[in-house]
């Protein structure tokens, strides 16, 4: 426990919401580079290695997961204690591995289309956010499928990444955001990538787990607690993912709308539990879940700045 706790203090310097702060005004004013993104680099990265090691085993994905991990979170580890080029490493890593920016201009799209009333345009705008089929979906399939992603990728994009860089620092970020890249390459249940992505799918787990919690936390306390604490409860069990269900669950319930339901992947029609309470999501509500997100956004680097703050005075006074 004492290490835990040293860790924590040492995370919670003065110097760490200032760089989240850093990172995410930076993330405002440029969003996501249009060309040439470090994480794109790392799929081509990885798409190799997969070609190179590929066997239907467990052996072969951890072999693949710790072959391209393990050298970067070292790189990033020896780059972070180089003086002021370290902190300047670490807010530009930062930048690029969260995405409010984008995930909001993801979400403002599909929200437009359907106040236009262009579902052809509406389904290609959420088929960017989602990994479901959206050929054949109608406005509240759309709006479903928006929402959903918004709340999850809040925790994916934002605040995960944000939570393992006050905990470790750069290579923290860059394991957790790697990891999390590796699950949505890797970690399906199929024929090719049930043994190989197991690594990839695990790793993510364990990292998401606690920043998942905290994410569905924080949009219980913005929006209707008790709702969002009772599907919290109730649903996020009978979801598939262990940290989705709870951040959807809470996501859902805090908005007072409906989620989850019959989805297509890949051809396939599964029947996914309910989410949330209320009404079921519609294009309004892609919005209202944007909304959430930023006030979430607020929340944590306010609460990061003060828990600095808070334990410089303690350091002081002793």
């Amino acid at each position: 426990m004492k290490i835990v706790g040293d860790a924590l203090v040492q995370a919670l310097n003065l110097a760490v919401p200032l760089m989240m702060l850093a990172a995410v005004l930076m993330d405002r004013l440029l969003g996501e580079p249009a060309r040439f993104h470090p994480l794109a680099g790392f799929g081509y990265l990885a798409k190799s290695v997969e070609k190179t090691v590929y066997r239907a085993n467990y052996l072969s994905g951890v072999f693949a997961v710790s072959v391209l991990l393990i050298p970067l979170v070292l790189i990033a580890y020896l780059l972070q204690r180089l003086a002021i080029f370290g902190t300047l490493f670490s807010i530009i890593l930062l930048y690029f591995v969260i995405a409010p920016r984008s995930l909001t201009e993801h979400a403002k799209r599909v929200a437009d289309a359907l106040s236009a009333e262009d579902m052809p345009a509406a389904r290609r705008a959420v088929g960017m956010m989602v990994s479901r089929d959206t050929l054949l979906l109608d406005e509240a399939g759309v709006a479903r499928a928006a929402v959903e992603s918004v709340l999850e990728n809040g925790n994916d994009a934002v605040f995960a990444a944000l939570f393992w860089f006050a905990l470790a620092g750069a290579p923290g970020v860059l394991l957790y955001r790697l990891s999390n890249t590796l699950d949505a390459m890797w970690g399906y249940r199929n024929t090719r990538y049930n043994e190989f992505g197991w690594a990839a799918a695990k790793l993510d787990d364990v990292l998401n787990y606690i920043p998942a919690r905290l994410t569905a936390l924080s949009y219980a306390v913005l929006g209707k607690t008790p709702n969002a604490l009772a599907c919290w409860r109730q649903q996020a069990p009978t979801w598939d993912s262990p940290n989705a269900g709870p951040v959807m669950a809470a996501g859902a319930g805090a908005l007072q709308v409906k989620l989850g339901g019959a989805a297509v992947y890949h051809g396939v029609l599964e029947q996914r539990p309910a989410l949330g309470c209320g009404v079921v999501a519609g294009r309004a509500d892609i919005a209202r879940a944007v909304r959430l997100v930023r006030h979430t956004l607020y929340l944590w680097l306010v609460a990061t700045g003060i828990c600095a703050l808070l334990i410089a005075g303690f350091k002081h006074g002793a």
